[in-house]
């Protein structure tokens, strides 16, 4: 499979050595070279099968656009766009390309989502529920997109938008911590990232499954269908 890569980086260096380790060739386009997405050409991503985004949310729209009109699939591991979700989607659908997005593509965490919407029950029997979010000081988004996908869990499954605190220090990879609440007890569920490893793996799973599929889809919906 050829991959560009978009975003070299902690964790873009690593998607680039997974990808390898797993047989596919790949190719970085450096932030210098692509100002505004204007490396993303048709001509350039001809033969690509998966483009992986990550950059920054100041970067990652532009990318987006570029990419789908020059009608190659995606992968976008950056957050800080979402609130632009329904105009990608429009593009995706109306291109014909495939596109799949993730606050975290750690197989970890999406393993932690499955627990929290069976955990979101306590919220009809009167528990209360608070998110903390941990990242190291260099993040430039708050809150996470992590935390904000836990917190849509919650308010789905008993509409209640559970409150987020955000916290910045060191160089701590990420931890998300949920609790919930009630006059008689608590109820703690943590997830914490020992490294990058696991968001790198996950994406590049993810790249392998769209490859040659159409549609706009979320991580959490088919990261159950991933190959080993």
């Amino acid at each position: 499979m050829k991959i560009v890569l978009l975003g070299a980086g902690k964790t873009g260096s690593l998607v680039k050595e997974t990808a390898a380790a797993r047989g596919h060739q790949v190719e970085i386009i450096e932030v210098q070279e692509n100002p505004r997405g204007t490396a993303l050409t048709k001509q350039r991503l001809a033969g690509v099968d998966v483009v992986i985004d990550f950059t920054t949310p100041e970067a990652v729209m532009a990318n987006i656009e570029a990419t789908v009109r020059a009608g190659a699939n995606m992968v976008v591991g950056t957050t800080g766009w979402y609130s632009e979700m329904p105009h990608v989607r429009n593009m995706v659908e109306r291109a014909g390309t495939g596109f799949l997005w993730a606050s975290n593509f750690s197989i970890g965490v999406n393993l932690f989502f499955a627990i929290l919407r069976e955990s979101a029950k306590a919220l009809h029997y009167g528990y209360e529920a608070r998110i903390t979010e941990t990242h190291h000081v260099h993040k430039l988004d708050a809150p996470s997109g992590t935390a904000v996908s836990i917190g849509r869990v919650f308010e789905q499954a008993g509409g209640q938008k559970p409150p987020i605190e955000s916290i910045r220090e060191g160089e701590v990879v990420g931890t998300h911590t949920v609790e919930l609440l009630s006059g008689a007890d608590t109820i703690t569920l943590t997830h914490m990232a020992h490294n990058r490893s696991g968001f790198a793996q996950g994406a590049v799973r993810a790249a392998e499954w769209l490859k040659g599929r159409k549609g706009f889809y979320e991580f959490q919906e088919i990261f159950s269908q991933l190959k080993g």
